[in-house]
């Protein structure tokens, strides 16, 4: 290194790049929430915690045909589940 150099390089006058459009567009392909499962979901099923949220806050895990029974029955016992919808439909 040379005297009066601070060994860190020049700073890029380059913009930086445009974000990727697929950060902004909801997912086209929505996959079960079940551990290990890859299939298509087929319904939401619409959540909290009431110890953690407040009663409007929704979470959602996504379910396919054949984990919806068993991923409700499990946020049901524990008093998260609050609504189950198809895919493309949520109550506003």
């Amino acid at each position: 290194m040379e005297p009066g150099e601070s060994g860190t390089p020049p700073r890029s006058t380059d913009p930086a790049p445009p974000p990727s459009p697929s950060l902004h567009e909801p997912p086209s392909d929505l996959v079960c929430s079940a551990r290990g499962c890859t299939g298509a979901a087929d319904f939401g099923l619409q959540w909290n915690n009431p110890s953690l949220h407040t009663p409007e806050r929704r979470k959602t895990w996504l379910a396919c045909a054949g984990h919806r029974e068993h991923l409700s029955q499990f946020l049901a016992t524990r008093g998260f589940l609050r609504e189950v919808v198809e895919v493309g439909r949520s109550r506003a």
